[in-house]
């Protein structure tokens, strides 16, 4: 019997799995929860909305977990299907590449055609910034809009800049180190650059609380933190992503021809490196404009 069913083949066949169903099931109830509570539909709706992430949370670690099982002690992740996996990863962050394209898009999109007839109607409808009546924009077509004032690039985006390149240059020692064989120089390497992506989330919160400007009553605002807010949510999940290969170090997991769930760790942190320096050449440096800036 056992026989008849002995693998002959480099693929992967997974087994049959409750992960999709739950995870479905789980999302759907987060998203139901998410719109009754922000409609205010009735006042409970924050426990729906906390139920499915719960689920959703808990569907990622089991599933995860099970390809951590296959891939480690079963054996089943094979030089063929990591080139899959290979080719999966790299259709994820073309795809996450143009989730960023969008934010850009819409940013450069007010920055370089602010007198635009549409932009023109959106300021006399929604103000041009805080403290600025509707329909109170004097200069029509400036960039930033009136009342903004935007950051100084050199202060914390500067800062935090030079973190985000630095974690670039710890992980890439820590991916140098396993393949060298060197366990403590990849757990150096990984701690570095987890301490690395925290801190960066500590500073641009702090940058947040201090801003001078809100997310909504302004598209510069509104343009602002959906780009930099979302890049600073991928830095928080690539800080997990990568915390999780520390414990999998510790555990004795990988090895120098072995480590395809950290080398994918290490690809998305270099493209969140790279989305930021594009943030900040772009947004905080380039199409800041000429009004007061924060900080002086």
């Amino acid at each position: 019997m056992a026989t008849a069913h002995a693998k002959h083949h480099d693929y992967h066949l997974v087994d049959p799995s409750p992960w999709p169903v739950v995870g479905s099931i789980s999302a759907f109830i987060m998203a139901v929860g998410a719109i009754t509570w922000m409609h205010h539909m009735f006042a409970g709706a924050w426990l729906i909305f906390g139920v499915g992430t719960i689920g959703v949370l808990y569907t990622m670690a089991s599933w995860w977990g099970d390809v951590i099982r296959e891939a480690q002690y079963k054996g089943d992740h094979t030089r063929v299907v990591q080139i899959s996996h290979r080719y999966g990863m790299i259709l994820f962050i073309a795809s996450e590449v143009m989730f960023f394209v969008a934010w850009f898009w819409a940013f450069f999109n007010s920055a370089l055609f602010p007198a635009d007839a549409v932009h023109a109607t959106r300021d006399a409808i929604f103000g041009c910034g805080p403290g600025t009546a509707m329909g109170a924009c004097s200069v029509p077509g400036t960039w930033p809009p009136k009342g903004i004032e935007t950051f100084d690039p050199w202060h914390l985006p500067l800062l935090n800049t030079l973190i985000l390149l630095t974690s670039g240059t710890t992980v890439t020692w820590a991916h140098h180190a396993l393949l060298e064989n060197d366990r403590q120089g990849l757990k150096y390497g990984l701690i570095l650059t987890v301490l690395l992506g925290a801190a960066f989330t500590c500073v641009q919160a702090y940058e947040y609380a201090h801003a001078a400007f809100g997310f909504s009553g302004n598209i510069y605002g509104a343009t602002f933190f959906m780009a930099t807010g979302f890049h600073g949510f991928h830095v928080l999940v690539g800080t997990v992503f990568l915390l999780v290969c520390l414990f999998r170090a510790y555990a004795g997991h990988f090895t120098p021809k072995q480590h395809l769930g950290f080398e994918f760790a290490a690809w998305y942190w270099h493209f969140v490196d790279v989305v930021w320096l594009f943030l900040f050449i772009c947004i905080y440096v380039w199409f800041r404009g000429a009004g007061p800036v924060a900080g002086h």
